[in-house]
């Protein structure tokens, strides 16, 4: 049966209103809802040219001596050949259009792909089939890209879970996971996701942002990257804080790449996103359980095991339960020049969070032990805020100094400025300033061949 015949036994719609894909800000009049999206006019013509298409194709299309480029080439090919050898009703436009968005459900994540392509986005939230959010420079935007039902967005899911050898189901509803480039996934799906299968995926650039860059985009001063760069490069072992989308892996990444090149490092990570440069690098993944509930390997194994494998380095990811205390034990027997980051609201409450975490290890440890273990261990925190205007603002460098009494003390060396305001367009003006204290560490950065100019600390008065 010809493409023609399928579509007229299918009377798709002979005319429908096209869906303009210009993305409308959050919460404006017209933002895609459930009850009011428009059907795609062309969703009819996509089902019969994919179904032709798997018949042209047949067992190519799951042929692993082929790679994905080789892939991607029959792919296009045999669309063209579907399409132009039958009298469809379309234009050349719309038949370029069902070509592209045909070939993103078999080779990529169907309606997701070109929101993957678009290097504006830094995150893509799916929340239903139908609609879907992201965030362009720091704001949420509406979309009216769609899944066809709740069944394509779960194959969509179960296609991005099961290639980094994970799963999600009824037994199972909530999976983290990542694409093949390193951006992270989030899956959640019913009975806990109750109004259908949500999906949030947080973007990675394809090319990993460098020091300068965050200099560029005002994460950071020049000063600030020099301190932290004599601070990586003289094993101070460091800490980075913030909330959620805060910048804190992309700042990770940064600082790790000041550590020299012929260091050993292992990576720790519950879903692999860290993007390092240099060549003897050992990563590691922890993995759930398997269907029985066994198999798991939690951080905290992985960081027990990095242990044994002859590290220069340690860094965690994220420290998120009692992987902490083997944590801080690894800073405070020789593993020193380690980097991690906690979820956390303030440098102090860094330290809040990391005894907290601690205490999940149930060993019942005193509290000025684990006090004193901080204390020792962790040098300095540097405390990342996402900020009203979407930017993503380094605000606090501060230094652990010590315990007084039942209290570790703690220095702000720098500190975001938001005194400065904002300008007419709603951007901060603040930059990170000097708070004009001299930190202790800069005795050992100088004993381990890092020199910092005391001028780098002078305060904003003291400059002038």
């Amino acid at each position: 049966m010809s493409l023609s015949d399928r579509l007229a036994q299918r009377q798709p719609p002979a005319s429908a209103p096209r869906v303009s894909l210009a993305p409308r800000v959050m919460g404006t009049p017209g933002l895609p809802r459930r009850h009011a999206r428009h059907a795609d006019p062309f969703a009819e013509v996509k089902r019969v040219v994919h179904e032709a298409l798997l018949e042209a194709l047949g067992p190519r299309l799951y042929d692993a001596r082929l790679d994905q480029r080789e892939l991607e080439v029959q792919v296009m090919q045999a669309l063209q050949e579907v399409l132009q050898r039958e009298d469809t009703p379309l234009t050349v436009a719309d038949k370029s259009r069902v070509a592209q968005e045909v070939a993103d459900e078999i080779l990529g994540h169907g309606p997701l792909e070109p929101l993957l392509r678009d290097p504006e986005i830094s995150e893509i939230m799916v929340n239903g089939h139908d609609q879907i959010y992201v965030e362009r420079t720091g704001r949420i935007y509406g979309v009216p890209a769609a899944f066809t039902n709740e069944a394509h967005l779960r194959r969509t899911i179960d296609k991005i879970v099961a290639r980094v050898g994970r799963r999600v189901d009824e037994a199972s509803p909530m999976v983290d996971a990542r694409l093949p480039d390193g951006s992270r996934v989030n899956a959640v799906v019913p009975p806990i996701a109750l109004d259908g299968s949500l999906l949030t995926i947080r973007k990675f650039a394809a090319e990993p942002f460098t020091v300068d860059d965050l200099i560029a985009f005002g994460t950071m001063t020049a000063g600030v990257a020099e301190l932290l760069r004599a601070c990586v490069r003289a094993r101070l072992n460091i800490v980075i804080g913030g909330g959620t989308g805060s910048g804190k892996t992309t700042s990770l990444n940064v600082l790790s790449s000041f550590i020299p090149a012929d260091e050993r490092i292992v990576t720790i990570e519950d879903a692999a996103e860290l993007q390092l440069r240099q060549e003897h690098v050992l990563r590691m993944e922890a993995r759930p359980p398997n269907l029985e509930n066994r198999g798991e390997v939690a951080i905290r194994d992985l960081v027990r095991n990095s242990l044994r494998m002859r590290p220069d380095r340690i860094i965690v990811g994220e420290v998120r339960d009692a992987a902490a205390l083997d944590m801080l034990q690894a800073m405070n027997t020789g593993h020193d020049g380690s980097i991690s980051t906690v979820h956390s609201n303030s440098p102090r409450d860094t330290l809040a969070r990391l005894e907290t975490m601690v205490l999940m290890a149930d060993l019942h440890l005193p509290q000025r032990a684990i006090r004193e273990q901080m204390a020792s261990a962790v040098n300095l925190i540097v405390h990342q805020s996402r900020l009203k205007d979407g930017s993503r603002r380094i605000t606090h460098i501060t230094e652990v100094q010590g315990m007084e009494g039942e209290v570790i003390t703690l220095q702000d060396i720098f500190l975001f400025d938001f005194h400065a305001g904002v300008d007419e367009t709603g951007q901060h003006r603040g930059v990170l300033r000097s708070t004009g204290l001299r930190p202790r560490f800069l005795d050992t950065l100088a004993d381990r061949g890092e020199v910092v100019p005391a001028a780098a600390f002078a305060s904003q008065g003291q400059q002038r």
